[in-house]
């Protein structure tokens, strides 16, 4: 949210690794350097700051249709020489926010909206979340995230 100048700032940030082989080698070399796993999915140094990796097209509990590499699956931020630097698009984005259910995550996902209004559809997030969901072991819990999500735009 921060990356796409939605929000001024974050709490922390969710780095999703899309191919295992550049995951693996990054746990490793952050092991060697010192991080050590303190939540989860979480990676710290010195009681510093926790940031949590994510591999392949797994965000926390919700696995995306397609990996983020794919197409138009993710916004490019930065591209280094061996360093890309995207953000999941905005309909992945709000899916994977929305799978969590929290209240701080519905309210980035309607600043969202209401920030990028005129390149999100609707229609097509609702179709996408449900195709999403039906994969899902939380199906009917996700689905109920996504009614009253939409119920809470209508509110507003």
């Amino acid at each position: 949210m921060t990356l796409l100048g939605v929000k001024p700032s974050t709490k922390d940030i969710d780095f999703l690794v899309p191919q295992e082989k550049e995951y693996d080698y990054l746990i490793k070399t952050l092991g060697e350097i010192g991080y050590k796993p303190v939540t989860g999915y979480g990676w710290a140094k010195d009681q510093g700051f926790i940031f949590d990796l994510f591999k392949g097209k797994r965000v926390f509990t919700t696995e995306l249709l397609d990996s983020p590499l794919a197409g138009d699956r993710n916004i490019k931020i930065a591209e280094l020489s061996r360093i890309y630097l995207g953000v999941l698009n905005y309909y992945d984005l709000i899916i994977s926010k929305l799978f969590r259910g929290s209240t701080v995550d519905f309210d980035d996902c309607r600043l969202l909206l209401k920030t990028k209004k005129n390149e999100i559809d609707i229609k097509k997030l609702t179709a996408r979340f449900k195709e999403t969901a039906s994969y899902d072991t939380s199906e009917d819990k996700a689905n109920k995230n996504l009614t009253v999500f939409l119920k809470s735009l209508g509110d507003e």
